[in-house]
């Protein structure tokens, strides 16, 4: 039986980044899942991160799919920065809670292709409301 691969950053090192991310703190943005290659993300949805319409805002849709393929990435790589990502948006984010769930494609040198889906949660109701695909570059100290 193999082993679990486990995350290069342990979740209290990537928790530490997190916390020192002024935005996703502002967004209320937690880390529900972290493991090898994957990532959860969650906001809870409330008037300010919406557009006119009340649905969730392209900037925030755009943070969760960044942020989950990032911290998808730094889960494989370490300190990581977003190099590039593509955001398709299917429907309006309406919900209580929007979530994020990244996973690492490839990882290969100093880059990570990574693909995120962000969904909105709707009482027992949970649609897909974006996908991203994003390259992501490992820094070196």
């Amino acid at each position: 039986m193999s082993e679990e691969k486990q995350p290069v950053l342990s979740r209290d090192e990537i928790g530490a980044v997190i916390g020192k991310t002024p935005f996703a703190v502002w967004v209320g943005a937690s880390l529900d899942t972290y493991r090898h290659g994957e990532v959860e993300i969650s906001i809870p949805m409330r008037r300010e991160l919406t557009q006119h319409h009340g649905f969730g805002h392209g900037a925030i849709i755009g943070f969760l799919a960044d942020s989950a393929c990032a911290w998808a990435a730094a889960s494989v790589a370490g300190d990581v920065v977003t190099s590039e990502y593509k955001l398709n948006m299917f429907a309006p984010a309406v919900g209580q809670t929007l979530v994020g769930h990244g996973q690492v494609l490839n990882h290969g040198g100093r880059h990570a292709v990574c693909r995120a889906d962000v969904y909105a949660l709707a009482g027992a109701r949970k649609k897909l409301v974006a996908t991203a695909l994003a390259t992501i570059f490992q820094v070196k100290p």
